[in-house]
């Protein structure tokens, strides 16, 4: 006879969640917002609706404890700091009252995420306080997943190629030098945050014969999700969610 599953033990759990289609959390992702008695996720303003609570709203029970975290959208490092540290002092004394708590974070928990801020903090701060991280599906290899239903194979990298995920520079001549180095190293390029500054990317893509190689795409795994060649995107500001991926070259395929 099957036992009953053991209650969790008390401890944080940061839950990649994915870039926006609920269907792409991992198993682990479910099982571990299941089994939380208080789910925590980030706001960019009090009262607001997290996106990371929507993504995985269709996992989250009625009944479970919900804890949203202001974590504020400002360029200044101090306001931020301290959100993050009273983030982690929450989370602390949730375990300490006994419970099992997950904190969720859009796409990868651990790559460019807020989230891992939280987590840093809880290390220094609570340094007794359980800690687990569970990965999700980037944004980066959605959209590159997403592109075989437009009919564009695209593989974020092939054989000895390099994949490097960055940040949009915020100079022309920052992307110049870049792209000239990812043409000479075969190095795939994968640019997030582009934003704003979409209008003088393009032109420069445009100008080196690059944009109908490279792949846009806009809040992948969302319903107003946009995934085109560059070339029919037009300049104009863009959403914070919005990256490119730029192969300049093909590799030869060994035998």
């Amino acid at each position: 006879m099957r036992q009953p599953a053991a209650a969790p033990a008390p401890g944080v759990t940061l839950v990649g969640v994915g870039p926006g289609d609920p269907e792409l959390l991992t198993v682990a992702a479910v099982r571990a917002i299941a089994a939380a008695s208080l789910v925590a996720y980030p706001v960019a303003e009090p009262g607001a609706a997290g996106m990371a609570a929507r993504i995985a709203a269709p996992w989250i029970a009625a009944d479970q404890q919900r804890l949203p975290l202001h974590f504020p959208m400002v360029e200044a490092a101090e306001p931020r700091r301290r959100a993050w540290q009273a983030a982690a002092d929450a989370l602390a004394q949730a375990v300490a009252a006994g419970q099992t708590v997950v904190l969720l974070c859009e796409g990868d928990s651990s790559l460019y995420a807020s989230c891992s801020y939280v987590l840093l903090a809880l290390s220094e701060r609570h340094p007794g306080c359980p800690l687990r991280v569970l990965p999700g599906i980037s944004a980066v290899s959605a959209a590159a997943a997403a592109a075989c239903a437009l009919g564009i194979a695209w593989p974020l990298a092939l054989q000895r190629e390099a994949l490097l995920i960055r940040p949009t520079p915020e100079r022309p001549h920052e992307l110049e030098a870049l792209l000239d180095q990812a043409a000479a190293s075969c190095t795939v390029l994968a640019l997030l945050k582009l934003g704003r500054r979409w209008s003088w990317v393009r032109e420069l893509l445009e100008r080196r014969g690059l944009l109908e190689a490279a792949l846009f795409a806009r809040r992948v795994g969302w319903d107003d999700q946009q995934l085109a060649p560059a070339l029919q995107v037009q300049a104009g500001v863009q959403p914070y969610f919005s990256l490119l991926l730029i192969r300049q070259s093909w590799p030869e395929v060994l035998p």
